[in-house]
């Protein structure tokens, strides 16, 4: 059976009015794609903290960016907020997908990482009930996550992450290394997942750094070559201000050519 081709205009005015229409439709999707993605950016920095918690000893600092594209918007977040037993919470991620759906998904990760942080202390607790409670919500979607707790008292970070790129941190005295101990699976992927804690207490001055793949990883650029970028601008900058040091890891996803949007999220630690 032949295909039947489709009619092509027989004269100028025809051929003019046939572009026309394709124009029209054209820039009515254009304009529909970009007030998704105006409703998505909307929608991602309403959604996160007007600013961080901070003691004595400890200040944190986040800077988030959006995709040089404008379709990878609406899945990334930081967050800190302080526990009813005077402990320190943050958390940083990213959300599968880029746009609306992703960032109202973010926004919900966000408040079930709170809501169960105020009954566990423990991180990889938090994360796991995190998990299921995000599975109960029978979505499509899965995040990865890092999650913190810091005791003011005893100034003890503990650390778990959620298929989450590893943390860099660095001292004033030149030490620095990743935090690859080993990790779970990505929040709502498998009920009843658990996820392993890392503990180090935080000493002298220095910097402890949590990067979404954003800031890390580009079409020609993997991420172990943006982890090694990202260690040496917190090593150079380890007992720098909190803020500015988030701004040049973040200027790291320019090396990159980063097409997913990207979040940085610091803790300077000093004595």
């Amino acid at each position: 059976m032949s295909r039947r081709r489709p009619t092509r205009p027989s004269s100028a005015d025809e051929l003019l009015t046939e572009l026309g229409r394709l124009t029209a439709q054209a820039l009515e999707r254009a304009e529909l794609q970009q007030a998704r993605v105006e409703l998505a950016e909307a929608l991602q920095r309403e959604l996160l903290p007007a600013e961080l918690p901070g003691i004595p000893g400890l200040h944190a600092a986040a800077r988030y960016a959006p995709a040089r594209h404008g379709l990878s918007i609406g899945g990334d977040w930081y967050d800190g907020f302080r526990l009813p037993d005077g402990a320190l919470a943050f958390s940083l991620g990213d959300v599968q997908g880029h746009d609306v759906e992703a960032a109202a998904f973010m926004g919900q990760v966000r408040v079930g990482l709170r809501a169960v942080a105020a009954t566990a202390t423990d991180p990889g607790e938090v994360l796991s009930r995190a998990n299921d409670l995000l599975l109960s919500l029978d979505t499509r979607l899965f995040a990865t996550c890092s999650f913190l707790r810091f005791d003011p008292v005893t100034r003890e970070l503990a650390h778990a992450r959620a298929g989450h790129v590893p943390p860099v941190w660095a001292t004033e005295d030149g030490a620095w290394g990743l935090c690859e101990d080993e990790g779970g699976l990505p929040l709502g992927v498998l009920a009843g997942e658990r996820y392993p804690v890392t503990r180090r207490r935080l000493t002298g001055t220095g910097a402890f750094v949590l990067v979404t793949d954003g800031v890390i990883e580009g079409p020609a650029f993997p991420i172990e070559a943006g982890l090694a970028e990202v260690a040496k601008v917190v090593l150079a900058g380890a007992a720098a201000d909190p803020a500015e040091l988030a701004a040049r890891v973040l200027a790291v996803a320019d090396l990159t050519g980063h097409t997913d949007d990207a979040a940085v999220l610091v803790l300077r630690h000093t004595e």
